[in-house]
């Protein structure tokens, strides 16, 4: 066993008893537990994010949001979702069903798959897969697919250009978050997700963000930018447009259909800032400083709790955004991406073997 291995071990309690207990089916009862757990998970971050953007966006507007509903409006997620169930899902004349009922469950399943291969912390990994950064590059083209079916399917010219909107916006800011996945990709030597946040080990010095000098912090900050963009949400939400076009792709969609586009923008925007969290701000890691008497404490402290509190840091800096900015036109989003980010982010990718080679980064 490696000396990461043994400081970082990949099996946790909970599976090593039922390996222990079931030999034989451990497999399938280990695979049913972590699915299980996913779903609570995923369940769960979507209310706490809803009812989070609601207080934020409050908080920014100078009132308070959410009160009726349980203590300061904490119930107001399970209300929402409870007369969402209940409302009749319509379907426009002409629409194409199947594809008018598929539309919605796709970036709803690209956020399950993609929750089940997140490191929250050393134990606590559904899956490992070896090129884990390709596997999130491809399953977040399901999300992509589900909005252009659901504009598509929805027989509305709006819900058509708010599609193609959404299409052409996610696919080219793709891109640019690919290249700088690809900047740590080759600069750890790995496309696995743990991996890479193990390739942060030590002090908060050796985080990706500070440990590339200098175009670390330009490449996160070219992440919050593309993430953004990639997640729809003002100042780039072009493809919903309220003013413009309704409502944009899912105009015509209601109940559940609406509430599974709606919980998946949400835990979307969750998995982005993980993804920050994991390739730059060391994952798990404790933020240690180097100094005896303070990095013990702070390695006292569980790794996911570090995880999700970098990870809640950066949803908080997106929520800043959309109740900061005011949006962008389509011409001024797409001239960003390919006259600005792309450029910029391929002279990222050059430097970072420059400065590889040199030996100036890790």
């Amino acid at each position: 066993m490696s000396a990461t291995e043994t400081l970082y071990p990949l099996h946790n309690g909970i599976g090593n008893m039922v390996r222990a207990l079931f030999p034989e089916s451990a497999f399938f009862i280990n695979g049913l537990l972590g699915l299980i757990a996913v779903v609570i998970l995923t369940s769960t971050l979507a209310a706490v994010l809803i009812l989070l953007e609601r207080k934020v966006s409050a908080h920014f507007q100078v009132r308070l949001g959410p009160m009726r509903v349980g203590f300061h409006g904490i119930l107001q997620p399970l209300a929402d979702g409870i007369k969402l169930i209940f409302k009749e899902i319509l379907k426009p004349k002409g629409a194409d069903s199947f594809t008018f009922y598929l539309a919605p469950m796709l970036p709803l399943t690209a956020t399950f798959l993609i929750m089940a291969i997140l490191p929250f912390d050393h134990h606590l990994q559904l899956a490992d897969p070896a090129g884990g950064v390709l596997y999130v590059l491809g399953i977040s083209g399901l999300a992509v697919l589900g909005l252009l079916l659901a504009g598509w399917s929805s027989n509305n010219k709006l819900s058509l250009l708010g599609a193609m909107r959404a299409g052409a916006q996610m696919i080219s800011f793709e891109i640019s978050l690919a290249l700088i996945m690809l900047l740590i990709v080759m600069l750890s030597g790995t496309a696995s997700l743990r991996e890479i946040v193990l390739s942060q080990q030590g002090l908060i010095f050796d985080w990706w963000i500070f440990k590339l000098p200098f175009l670390g912090i330009i490449s996160f900050i070219m992440y919050l930018i593309a993430s953004t963009a990639e997640l729809n949400r003002t100042p780039f939400d072009l493809a919903e447009g309220e003013s413009e076009l309704t409502a944009g792709y899912h105009t015509e969609y209601s109940g559940m259909g609406f509430a599974m586009f709606f919980f998946a923008e949400f835990v979307n925007m969750f998995i982005s800032a993980a993804l920050a969290t994991t390739f730059f701000l060391g994952g798990f890691h404790a933020p240690l400083i180097g100094i005896d008497f303070i990095d013990p404490i702070l390695n006292i402290i569980p790794g996911f709790i570090w995880f999700f509190g970098k990870t809640f840091f950066i949803v908080f800096i997106y929520m800043w955004f959309r109740w900061t900015f005011p949006r962008l036109r389509i011409d001024q989003l797409m001239s960003l991406e390919w006259k600005m980010m792309l450029p910029t982010n391929l002279l990222l990718l050059m430097m970072g073997a420059v400065f590889m080679v040199l030996g100036w980064a890790g």
